[in-house]
């Protein structure tokens, strides 16, 4: 059956979806701040969890959830019909769904919460399902059952909830899964049934487990169940099935009482409410708790705070506020209504990146919690625009992941700055990984103006790993702790600008054979992780080449602006700014590495504590030289043009030493990252960016799935990366990769090439919006996979990136060194029906609405800056051109908090 796709609802981001079981890998986040983390699908599948080691139900992929009939459930034994589901989780109902038997069903969902509406037509009993995760600090998720009786008739009815307990590891859903159900101790309450395993079975050891799974359930005035059934397998009985449980089907008396306490069996919460009889008309409704708790649950507690339909509903409506509340600091308005809807749903996931990791959700089975490094840094990008207060804090602590070999921890622990070794010692080198942070600092920078962050002092991280994990430290002992000493045994401290400068200048130096940075474990693509020996991105040092012209440009503007002359830097790394002591020749790629093994000799078990005083100008020249020489050794060794006259640059080489793209037997290879970052950084003149582009729409472009991460290298390169074990078309081999593409377009904005940049993101948004061809709830996936369909939703670096370029470039609302510079790149069709395209947005602490009126509807490159005020005022500027105009931050200050400002950009 055809899909209609899902719909907004007004103008808060809900959308309404029918039918919604006729479409397969949907799922749906639930999450709060106190870390429950949940995901639920349209016949409420999915799984509820804490961390790796404590899921209430069991954890899922995405074929667990059409191939398991593990499920949150409410089941109505109805005289004269029989068992019936409330969520659409039967047997019977699933039969029936296939012999064109099937009844109404209506998913509606918002920021955060879940409705589903379904109604059996043979007998008009109408059930909604509504859940989510309250912002609460319990790990609690709520869902309320309301029965309503549409028929003519009285309906006898009687309710039962059930939601499986899996109740402990993920590890052990194959690893001991019959074992670890001999461990479980369940507890049977007034208000429902609670399971505490009283051991746990995983990698950290058998230990003694305070853990406890819970579902609670009462009637909307708090009456408790009238029974229970807290064994799987007495609930299911002999050869029955969660979707055909013996204890509804035969309407069995419930086999507990409250005071029960059992062991040994894998455990449900199923709970048996009363019988009763529901008039024509009347409706009655339940509210069941999922929990996951440290120790014993408070159940008066819990009783008081969620267990009632009032309690149920003030705490839905307090959900919709906070989470309304969040997304409100930042949303646009545009000529297009449904694409501004479709934004505020693509500004919520760098917040669910930041609460769930890269874990947790079904497509996201390969995680065990946490964040990578790359994700701490590219995450803080949209947290600088949603959630600014606490950026700083989180800069400062990341920094302490940088190890004195340029390299960086690769494991990130719960809270901010907790870095832990390498997982099981295996370790692994990003070469990507040093680039990031100043890109994430500079927009830190600009924002806010606090240059003197850069002189903020930090720790270092150490562990086993030396010289960027080629070798071990044999006499490094886990119980030394994970800071870097000095050779007298003190916690050894440098600046932030230190630890930038680490991780930009050791790259530069760790070359491969033809001179450009190692791509070592792998790059931004995880994908390209066999070529460890001779590999090379070429992407990446144009990256690496804009940072180092970038930091020199900053540093110089920190010397203006606070009248910095000197900085200190570790006296063992003076050999790192070569211009400064001894000159290297950066042609010579034997006596870089030379010069760098030096270094890791001196920093491999210590550092002597001691600081070398540097005039700033010169470190500044030195960057300046090094960025200079990388620029023109790409354009000069790595531009390439093809037998048709196409050009792009090359972005790397392979573990036998080969030019990756260009012209081959099978066809032409070409990739879209060894592209983004010589545009982005200025690598390519304006010349050769045009070039680019028409070499990308040639070979990359594609109008079923947008712009490829790669053309089709028709092998499988054993000496480039397992991403060409991959089909064609699918993640990191030619699939439409959303992160790539977003910096692709990012990069075309910042250049000027605003209708290149649109159509580029314009495609993505069309795509994601084709729910025909998507399959996916409103926001932007990993990727899009050769059919079209949106894969790995939610988790994405891309939405961060997505949300950055949207406000700088595209609006081009940005900071200055603290100034709020104005510099909008819109198109003619971006402008509403009254001339006007607003951002809201905060800045300097306060919230601005940003109105740039266009009434004569000219597209970009026609229109200039006129004037501005604020708040109805002319406001005295910065600076004013044709393209861009800056408000100085102290004019912002100075306003009242507490309410929004309009700033007014006439256009003409």
């Amino acid at each position: 059956m055809k899909s209609t796709g899902w719909k907004f609802q007004g103008n808060q981001g809900v959308f309404s979806l029918n039918m919604p079981e006729h479409n397969s890998y949907l799922y749906f986040p639930l999450v709060n701040e106190a870390g429950m983390m949940s995901a639920i699908t349209p016949n409420l599948h999915g799984e509820i969890t804490s961390s790796h080691n404590t899921f209430l139900m069991s954890p899922v992929s995405v074929e667990d959830l059409h191939n398991s009939k593990s499920a949150r459930n409410f089941w109505v034994y109805i005289d004269g019909y029989g068992a019936w589901s409330a969520t659409g989780n039967s047997a019977r109902q699933n039969a029936n769904r296939f012999m064109q038997q099937e009844e109404e069903s209506e998913l509606e969902a918002g920021f955060l919460w879940h409705k589903l509406k379904r109604i059996n037509r043979e007998t008009g009993l109408q059930a909604e399902v509504t859940s989510f995760v309250p912002v609460t600090d319990d790990k609690i998720e709520l869902m309320k059952v309301k029965l309503t009786n549409t028929s003519d008739q009285p309906l006898k009815l009687t309710p039962t909830a059930a939601i499986p307990l899996y109740g402990r590891s993920a590890d052990d859903l194959r690893d001991h899964r019959h074992v670890t159900s001999l461990l479980h101790r369940i507890f049977v309450h007034r208000k429902g049934i609670e399971v505490q395993p009283v051991l746990s079975f995983d990698e950290r050891g058998h230990r003694i487990n305070q853990v406890c799974y819970s579902v609670l359930g009462a009637e909307a005035d708090g009456a408790e169940p009238a029974g229970y059934d807290p064994v799987l397998e007495e609930f299911i009985g002999e050869g029955g099935a969660l979707d055909w449980p013996e204890a509804v089907v035969a309407n069995k008396k419930a086999g507990a009482a409250a005071g029960d306490t059992l062991e040994g069996y894998e455990a449900i919460g199923a709970l048996r409410f009363h019988e009763l009889q529901l008039l024509p008309g009347q409706s009655r409704a339940y509210v069941i708790a999922m929990v996951i708790s440290e120790d014993r649950i408070e159940s008066g507690r819990l009783d008081e705070t969620y267990l009632s339909e009032k309690s149920f509903d003030d705490l839905l409506k307090q959900n919709e506020n906070y989470w309304n509340d969040k997304l409100a600091t930042v949303s646009f308005h545009t000529g297009d209504q449904q694409q501004d809807m479709w934004m505020k749903w693509v500004t919520l996931q760098p917040i669910l990146r930041r609460l769930y990791g890269n874990s947790f959700l079904p497509y996201h089975d390969y995680g065990r919690g946490g964040r990578g490094w790359r994700d701490l840094w590219q995450d803080c990008l949209a947290l600088m625009i949603m959630e600014p207060s606490e950026v700083r804090y989180l800069l400062l602590n990341n920094y302490a992941g940088v190890r004195m070999d340029g390299s960086n921890a690769t494991i990130i622990g719960t809270k901010p700055g907790e870095f832990i070794a390498d997982r099981n010692n295996i370790p692994r080198v990003w070469m990507d990984h040093g680039a990031w942070p100043l890109m994430t600092t500079l927009l830190y920078i600009n924002q806010s103006g606090d240059l003197d962050f850069l002189k903020q002092p930090q720790t270092y991280f150490r562990d086993v790993f030396v010289k960027r994990c080629q070798e071990k430290d044999s006499h490094w002992l886990p119980e030394n702790g994970n800071k870097l000493l000095t050779v007298n045994g003190r916690v050894y401290e440098g600046t932030i600008l230190e630890h930038i400068l680490l991780q930009n200048l050791v790259p530069f130096f760790n070359v491969g054979e033809h001179n450009n940075i190692k791509l070592e474990g792998a790059d931004w693509n995880d994908g390209l992780d066999l070529a460890p020996g001779r590999g090379e991105s070429v992407a990446f040092t144009a990256f690496y080449a804009s940072n180092l012209m970038q930091l020199a440009d900053v540093l110089l503007a920190w010397q203006e602006n606070h009248g910095v002359e000197f900085i200190e830097i570790a006296e063992e790394m003076a050999v790192l700014l070569d211009s400064l002591t001894t000159p290297a020749s950066y042609e010579d790629v034997k006596g870089k590495l030379e010069l760098l093994d030096r270094y890791y000799e001196s920093v491999k078990v210590s550092v002597t504590g001691n600081k070398l005083k540097l005039s700033l100008a010169d470190v500044v020249q030195d960057l300046k030289l090094k960025a200079e020489w990388i620029i023109q050794h790409l354009r000069r060794n790595e531009w390439i043009t093809n037998e048709e006259g196409y050009a792009w640059f090359n972005g790397y080489y392979n573990n036998d030493g080969e030019r990756v793209e260009g012209d081959f037997p099978h066809g032409v290879r070409i990739t879209l990252t060894g592209q983004v970052f010589a545009v982005m950084g200025g690598i390519a003149d304006d010349d050769q960016v045009s070039r680019i582009t028409k070499a990308v729409d040639r070979y990359l472009k594609d109008p079923n799935i947008g712009y490829r991460l790669n053309s089709n290298f028709g092998e499988i390169q054993q000496n480039l990366g397992r991403a060409f074990g991959f089909a064609f078309g699918h993640k990191e081999n030619g699939a439409m990769f959303s992160h790539m593409s977003v910096m692709y377009a990012n990069a075309l904005y910042k250049r000027g090439f605003v209708q290149e940049g649109y159509e580029v993101l314009q495609s993505i948004y069309d795509l994601s919006n084709d729910f025909d061809r998507s399959r996916m709830y409103p926001g932007i996936p990993e990727y899009i996979n050769e059919k079209g369909r949106g894969m790995y939703p939610y988790l994405t670096g891309s939405a961060s990136w997505l949300l950055l370029t949207m406000l700088t470039e595209v609006f081009g609302v940005k900071g200055n060194l603290g100034h709020l510079r104005l510099e909008p790149k819109l198109r003619s069709s971006q402008f509403g029906a009254d001339g006007n395209a607003v951002v809201d947005t905060r800045f300097a602490d306060q919230q601005l609405q940003i109105v740039y009126s266009n009434p004569s509807g000219l597209d970009y490159g026609s229109y200039g800056i006129q004037s501005i005020t604020l708040n109805g005022e002319k406001v005295q500027l910065r600076s004013i051109t044709r393209g861009a105009a800056e408000v100085d931050r102290y004019t912002l200050s100075a306003l009242s908090m507490n309410e929004s400002h309009i700033i007014l950009v006439e256009l003409a």
